[in-house]
């Protein structure tokens, strides 16, 4: 599995997905439409820590610029 997304990509999922995650938990309560919402949120901080998103290698593309390839 070869990295394909960026530090900025990676920050930029990061608050995206905790976002919506704290959203859904919003007031203690879930929220409606919580199933898509929280599914999302966990996709968007798991591709973020892994720094590899599927979609990204189907269509060839890479957020990762030579800065962010030192590892």
């Amino acid at each position: 599995m070869k990295r394909n997304i960026g530090r900025l990509d990676q920050f930029i999922r990061i608050f995206i997905g905790l976002a919506l995650l704290a959203y859904v938990v919003k007031d203690g309560q879930l929220m409606p439409g919580w199933p898509l919402l929280g599914l999302l949120g966990v996709v968007l901080v798991g591709t973020a820590a892994l720094s590899y998103c599927p979609l990204y290698d189907v269509f060839k593309v890479s957020s990762r610029d030579k800065s962010d390839r030192m590892v």
